[in-house]
């Protein structure tokens, strides 16, 4: 699979990254080993999970699980120094993990001792906040989004702080790169400011939701992308399997995410279904799978781009890992943008 660079990091990795996000409730152990085994015999060399994971729903019984999931995978298989591995501080509020408490200097430190005990390594290749502590508009909160009251002044005291952590813990050789998820365009752009400043640790990534259906990315993120070098790593690109067409015509087949969580994180909407009608459709008249359409005309974006791709299924991953040989043509790309146009946001 093609590599490309993270960041300003120097690090070159597979164009797509491994998502893991359902091993350790909707997968066994064995079936997490399975999709590993069968990435990297397919290039994949990047790995992404999180502290709090897995999902659907996050349990206080769990956290941690997919963690110690990919540790034995390392442990059984070896050659860590061949496999990029991210993961994530859990931000404020959510309560299955350390009570809700917001990121702090001290969490954060802890939080990458008992991950790298997890993953059973001496270093994590990319550490990454989960989410701001001030909030964002991610996760549909958009719609209602009011950052009329922000502290300013104490969220940049906070991102001093934590990137006085960065440092140390990348001087100590337990942290290598420092990333970003859920994050704002403002937001990000301290980080570098600070970073640049202090001679801290500079953001190398971004993880937000991005998918045909979800284009937030898509403006002055992109431009700060781009001009900073800053990879977005877009969670949910098939839409929580919105576009892959399991669910058209709004069926729930059994063992899916909708199964365990019917509206698929505020993506069920009255406006959803004609726009996946609409991409599905231009899929079938290609000749293409939906879901290998979705994840191609991802790597075709004007700023860089890493899909991380989850699945259930050893077949399913197969199938989504295919998009990285796929091109798409033109006249699709011209059908892409007139549905995006006639169905905008559709959640």
């Amino acid at each position: 699979m093609r590599k490309v660079e993270l960041g300003r990091t120097g690090l070159r990795v597979s164009a797509m990254c491994l998502g893991s996000m359902t091993w350790g409730s909707q997968n066994t152990e064995a079936e997490g080993h399975a999709q590993m085994d069968l990435a990297r015999d397919l290039g994949v060399d990047f790995i992404d999970t999180a502290e709090m994971y897995p999902t659907n729903p996050i349990r206080e019984e769990t956290v941690g699980r997919t963690e110690a999931i990919i540790g034995s995978w390392l442990a059984a298989r070896g050659g860590r120094d061949q496999v990029v591995v991210a993961t994530k501080i859990t931000g404020a509020g959510q309560t299955a993990v350390r009570d809700g408490l917001p990121i702090t200097p001290e969490l954060m430190r802890g939080a990458v001792e008992t991950s790298l005990k997890r993953l059973r390594t001496d270093y994590i290749d990319l550490y990454q906040l989960h989410w701001p502590n001030r909030g964002s508009y991610h996760f549909r909160k958009h719609w209602t989004y009011d950052p009329s009251g922000q502290d300013s002044a104490a969220t940049l005291g906070h991102m001093r702080a934590i990137l006085e952590t960065a440092q140390a813990l990348v001087a100590e050789g337990k942290i290598r790169h420092f990333g970003l998820s859920n994050e704002t365009a403002w937001g990000t752009a301290q980080w570098l400011r600070l970073a640049e400043e202090m001679g801290a640790p500079r953001v190398a990534s971004i993880q937000n939701e991005y998918s045909l259906l979800c284009r937030h990315f898509d403006t002055d993120l992109a431009e700060l992308s781009v001009n900073e070098d800053v990879t977005l790593l877009a969670y949910t690109p098939l839409a929580a399997g919105l576009l892959t067409g399991k669910y058209a015509g709004d069926v729930t087949p059994e063992g899916t995410r909708r199964s365990v969580n019917p509206e698929l994180g505020g993506r069920i909407t009255p406006r959803v279904w004609e726009a996946v009608s609409a991409y599905l459709g231009i899929a079938n008249e290609a000749g293409l799978d939906p879901a290998q359409m979705a994840l191609a005309w991802c790597l075709t974006r004007p700023f860089p781009v890493i899909p991380i791709v989850g699945a259930t299924s050893v077949a399913q991953l197969k199938t989504a890992l295919g998009a990285a040989e796929i091109t798409l043509p033109p006249d699709v790309l011209d059908a892409i943008e007139i549905a995006h146009r006639a169905h905008p946001m559709p959640f």
